[in-house]
């Protein structure tokens, strides 16, 4: 299994940066988020992307707000004779109609459903998302409803932890796993913007990696603003790994 870091900005970018999304190369692509200027960096590395199922975790739009420039762009392909692919959309329960209600603003109800094979996950069922097994569990986000992901191809294991405050379940999400990426995006918890708290500082974002067990620890989700012990390693954009 390899990670392509495409974007790891926070809710705002970092200079130069595109926000979460997070290639898996397995048994196929599977992306993990979608914010915006992620599409951007794909297309550098081919003209469209060749991505097989994409999974958003919560409707923040620094994790999904690039799906509309990738319907934009497949529906134009398509006019001009193209055929591009149609990846599986996997989003958080009542995502499906979260997406037509976007698509009403936008004037096409059915915009994602021209473009995406459109599929809602359930908190703690294992599904398949071309050849890899995810397991999404819900992690306390201020009032939104989010998910951090397991991800196996059957040999190795990826553990994301999307937007998420601290949690016992981050802990369970990535008992033993080969790679946690797990978002810091707080110098320290009491600047959350909660209550109810969404996110994590450096320090808990460790004493959560402590705790599972996990082999390798990516920091991600970081602002550019904030210190990092050069110690640990910090995910950038462009950024390759092999489980």
């Amino acid at each position: 299994m390899k990670l392509t870091i495409v974007g790891c900005s926070p809710a705002w970018p970092n200079p130069g940066g595109a926000q979460s999304g997070y290639l898996v190369n397995g048994s196929g692509n599977v992306l993990l988020d979608c914010g915006p200027g992620v599409l951007a960096r794909l297309r550098q590395r081919e003209g469209w992307p060749n991505v097989d199922a994409i999974v958003i975790t919560h409707f923040h739009l620094d994790h999904w707000g690039d799906l509309v420039p990738w319907v934009w762009g497949a529906m134009y392909l398509q006019g001009l004779g193209d055929n591009p692919s149609q990846p599986d959309l996997f989003v958080p329960p009542d995502g499906v109609r979260q997406l037509e209600a976007f698509g009403e603003r936008l004037g096409f109800p059915d915009m994602f459903e021209r473009v995406f094979a459109l599929h809602e996950y359930v908190d703690g069922q294992e599904f398949e998302a071309d050849g890899h097994r995810v397991t999404p569990l819900r992690v306390p986000h201020y009032q939104l409803e989010a998910y951090a992901l397991r991800v196996s191809d059957g040999q190795r294991t990826l553990a994301y932890s999307g937007d998420s405050a601290p949690s016992e379940r981050l802990t369970e999400l990535a008992r033993d796993a080969d790679l946690f990426v797990c978002e810091a995006t707080l110098l320290r918890g009491e600047l959350d913007h909660g209550p109810p708290r969404g996110h994590l500082s450096l320090d808990e974002a460790l004493d959560a990696f402590r705790a599972s067990g996990a082999r390798r620890l990516l920091v991600t989700h970081r602002p550019s603003e904030l210190p990092t012990d050069p110690q640990l390693e910090l995910a950038f954009d462009g950024m390759e790994l092999d489980l």
